[in-house]
């Protein structure tokens, strides 16, 4: 989302450049899809940016879209509803399948697309215009994006949910309470069903030094 803050660490960095040589040098990355998930605050945003500064680095024109924007219920109504519909309500079908898919289109034709855009500090749903003209590759990060069929190449980031909770209360970003801990449990428990969709499998260490963006 916009707002959010990236912390780096050199595990993340290694990541990228095993994913990239290992897996995508040799590949023409014409009209490419690469999806990255995990768990909540296990680096998916941090090695979609680091992947996009690989990609660039290597003349081939990268966009990285956070799919946070994509969910039907803007942030700032999400748990609400969510306490609303209980958590078994929690997954995939939150997102917005055909504005993701509409954006897809887009990114494979050449065209400019409108497209949600999630504000980390007021929690609102706006808009962006975006034009993916001339882009390579189009990185689409988020919980669930290895569901995504279009996909060319699925990215899985191996953090175990005890280590994302710690993740999590150290960047403050939410307020863990006892509800938040059941949002979490049936993440973690629909990631769990998706794991196998995954090409590429990443391990990281959180606990090494890091630096934000």
């Amino acid at each position: 989302m916009h707002g959010d803050i990236l912390f780096i660490n050199q595990n993340q960095i290694k990541a990228v450049q095993n994913i990239y040589h290992e897996k995508l040098e040799n590949q023409p990355l014409k009209k490419y899809i690469i999806a990255i998930s995990g768990e909540v605050e296990s680096g998916k945003s941090e090695i979609a940016h680091l992947l996009g500064k690989k990609l660039a680095g290597e003349n081939k024109k990268a966009k990285v879209l956070n799919m946070d924007s994509y969910y039907k219920i803007p942030p700032n109504q999400r748990r609400q509803w969510r306490r609303e519909h209980g958590p078994e309500k929690i997954g995939i079908e939150e997102y917005d399948w055909e504005k993701i898919n509409e954006t897809i289109q887009a990114f494979k034709k050449d065209k400019k697309v409108t497209i949600p855009y999630a504000d980390v500090i007021t929690q609102q749903l706006d808009e962006l215009t975006t034009d993916f003209g001339g882009i390579d590759v189009l990185i689409l990060n988020g919980l669930y994006t290895i569901a995504l069929d279009e996909a060319d190449f699925r990215v899985f980031i191996e953090l175990s949910y005890e280590d994302t909770l710690d993740e999590q209360k150290r960047s403050q970003n939410e307020t863990i309470d006892e509800w938040r801990l059941k949002e979490l449990e049936q993440e973690h428990q629909v990631l769990l069903s998706l794991k196998d969709k995954a090409d590429y499998f990443v391990d990281l260490d959180t606990s090494l030094k890091f630096y934000h963006l």
